[in-house]
């Protein structure tokens, strides 16, 4: 049995997906709102809920496990949730946890995601069980999330200059992720997972452009402007820190390293951002 955590968040529903199409059983995703499961049950997949803020729902979760994706929502308390999580596998007799991290995982990290998913995997590493890491560089899709913004100005804002960062489709993710929770030889590694080549949000503007058939630039703003919005658009403030951090590190290069994790692990290239572009046209234009 193959239990699946943050199944109908983005890439946990990529990866249901994946292991949907790939003819998996045995598969149940433990999630916190059964309405928004109904694609998992026509999957044929088991779902039960529960969350990790409720710890006495993961022991029923994880009955009969072998392996689990050990995936949640960003939040303050992550280090919290996923330890308990462990603690669980463990208790339950689960052979493998494969745990959904991020790009520079490190838990000497100055703070925010890095030093969070690094402390968690701390854990997993001194925990005794089988284990492996995943470390996806930043998404294609979270440009989704400025899908109208840019539909209807034109315009990507970010606070990161020039710098590139081999960004990496939520999709090759997922891929990586079923053939690890599917497959045996993956036990105590950890897989920086990457697009195909490092690009700047000049790179990108260009690439929706010809995607879309219509312009849009690039405008970097700085780190200040782009505080001052997330606040202003209600993110709480300690997501507004971490995502901070992130940007600070983005902007510094050090995301701009290209893997062959996709292509080693799953035996096909990973899409280019053109591609991700052109899956996704419609989103980023405008209605009129």
């Amino acid at each position: 049995m193959i239990l699946i955590t943050g199944g109908t968040g983005t890439t946990g529903a990529d990866i249901i997906r994946q292991l949907a199409a790939a003819g998996t059983r045995d598969v149940r995703a433990l999630v916190r709102d059964p309405g928004k499961a109904e694609f998992i049950r026509d999957a044929g997949f088991e779902v039960v809920q529960g969350d990790f803020e409720r710890p006495e729902t993961l022991a029923a979760a994880l009955e009969r496990v072998e392996r689990a994706l050990l995936l949640s929502a960003p939040d303050l308390r992550t280090v919290e949730h996923q330890a308990r999580f462990i603690e669980a596998a463990k208790r339950a007799g689960t052979r493998h946890v494969v745990k959904f991290s991020a790009i520079g995982a490190d838990a000497s990290a100055r703070g925010g995601f890095a030093k969070w998913h690094g402390e968690v995997e701390e854990q997993l590493r001194a925990s005794g069980l089988a284990y492996t890491m995943l470390q996806p560089n930043s998404f294609m899709q979270n440009l989704l999330g400025s899908a109208r913004q840019i539909a209807g100005q034109g315009l990507i804002y970010q606070p990161v200059g020039d710098a590139k960062a081999s960004f990496v489709d939520t999709r090759d993710v997922a891929a990586v992720a079923a053939r690890v929770l599917t497959e045996d030889g993956h036990e105590g590694k950890s897989y920086v997972i990457t697009g195909p080549e490092a690009l700047s949000y000049h790179d990108v503007a260009a690439k929706l452009s010809e995607a879309t058939g219509k312009q849009v630039t690039y405008v970097p703003i700085s780190p200040e402007d782009f505080r001052v919005g997330a606040l202003a658009q209600g993110l709480p403030e300690w997501l507004v820190d971490a995502l901070g951090l992130l940007n600070e590190t983005l902007a510094s290069g050090e995301w701009a390293a290209v893997t062959d994790v996709v292509r080693e692990v799953c035996g096909k290239e990973p899409r280019t951002f053109g591609q991700f572009a052109r899956d996704y046209a419609t989103a980023f234009k405008s209605e009129g």
